[in-house]
């Protein structure tokens, strides 16, 4: 279904992409609610396809959702990226349309394979281009995307794209916002958790993780006996035939999912984690210190994301082949029960996050926006968009 929001005579008209998967669509909703917070009169469509969860998260939002055919692409620029001219070009025809019938002042994109069709038809419209690259080896879309554009903000320095600025991840207020200590006993009744009692946080994702799970219920025993409590986000598909025994002390609090992950965030001490860029963004925004344990896929780019937090204090790094209840017992347990610790590595962590990178962007895009529906020829400027009649 699409939902479409026509161009406001007054106010600017920006275009979110972001889609496919949550870790380009939640820093696309973040941002388009900031520019929403910061200038109410501003049109804001997002375009997205009917794969992954475009569909399902982007009207949950309030937004408009335009659909354009969807064409994957490879994340190298190589011949594979022109077997499917034809594909392209529609996909490219289809962004086209909607910018003209939106009256775009801006394109402000995430990546994603459905962010290089609205690149190109922005390109040829001559429409500004905002894009923001959340990961540590960015994809084909925002490689391309940043060779059409100066307007290039990332979230670390690790990130290699021209003309880069480092603003970190846009996050949601509920998590850039959030008050772990003020909202910390009421999370920890929310799991039927102890209220006083060393908290350690446990999830491999949404889809939770093998190797995390087995590693933190083998555990088990070791943080039972050292007075720790566990909340194990297990993943809808992973919940044991057996849970670990529990101590109403301690307890051993197995959830296949949650979402509202400020909750879980408020409630632990600590995290065991993978070390997505969307997992480390959001720990840091909330300064909760973990131990990471990166997926050993896309060359390395999960511990990319927790290298900088690790050196600087506010985590702990592990091999995905590594992780064993050994490994917990020897360097997780240690930071629980010492609260100077736990403290520092906090501290640690919430110096390397950011909280304002939602608010940063959606200032940069106001600023791009402006400026192109005020040049000569602009909307504002009383005569039609250049390119404003094209086609494809």
């Amino acid at each position: 279904m699409t939902r479409r929001a026509p161009a406001s005579p007054g106010g600017l008209t920006v275009v979110v992409v972001g889609g496919h998967s949550a870790g380009h669509i939640e820093p696309a909703m973040a941002v388009a609610d900031a520019i929403r917070r910061l200038d109410p009169s501003v049109s804001i469509t997002a375009v997205g396809t009917r794969r992954g969860l475009d569909t399902t998260l982007i009207p949950a939002r309030g937004y408009p959702l335009e659909l354009i055919p969807p064409v994957p692409l490879p994340r190298k620029l190589n011949r594979a990226l022109l077997a499917t001219p034809a594909r392209l070009l529609a996909a490219v025809r289809a962004a086209g349309a909607v910018l003209d019938r939106v009256g775009a002042d801006a394109v402000v994109g995430f990546g994603g394979y459905v962010a290089i069709p609205v690149y190109l038809a922005a390109a040829r419209r001559r429409v500004p281009i905002v894009e923001h690259e959340a990961n540590a080896h960015p994809g084909v879309s925002n490689r391309l995307g940043a060779r059409l554009t100066r307007h290039v903000f990332t979230a670390s320095a690790a990130v290699r794209l021209p003309h880069a600025q480092v603003v970190g991840i846009p996050l949601r207020p509920e998590i850039s916002g959030l008050d772990r200590a003020g909202l910390r006993a009421e999370a920890r009744a929310r799991f039927g958790l102890a209220p006083a009692a060393p908290t350690l946080l446990v999830t491999g994702g949404s889809q939770g993780a093998a190797r995390i799970n087995q590693a933190a219920l083998d555990a088990a025993p070791a943080l039972r006996a050292a007075g720790v409590q566990v909340l194990h986000i297990v993943g809808p598909n992973n919940v044991p035939a057996e849970p670990p025994r529990s101590d109403p002390a301690a307890p051993y609090v197995i959830v296949p999912y949650v979402d509202q992950m400020r909750y879980a965030y408020a409630a632990a001490d600590f995290a065991l984690c993978r070390s997505g860029a969307m997992t480390c963004a959001e720990l840091t925004a909330v300064g909760l210190p973990a131990a990471f344990v990166p997926l050993p896929l896309r060359g390395g780019e999960q511990r990319t994301n927790a290298e900088p937090i690790v050196a600087a204090g506010g985590g702990l790094l592990v091999d995905n082949d590594a992780l064993r209840a050994q490994w917990i017992e020897r360097n997780v347990i240690p930071v629980l029960t010492d609260p100077d610790c736990g403290a520092r590595m906090a501290a640690a962590a919430a110096r390397t996050g950011a909280r304002d990178a939602d608010t940063v962007l959606a200032r940069a895009v106001l600023r791009v926006a402006g400026a192109h529906a005020n040049a000569p020829g602009g909307r504002r400027a009383g005569t039609p968009r250049a390119g404003e009649d094209r086609r494809g």
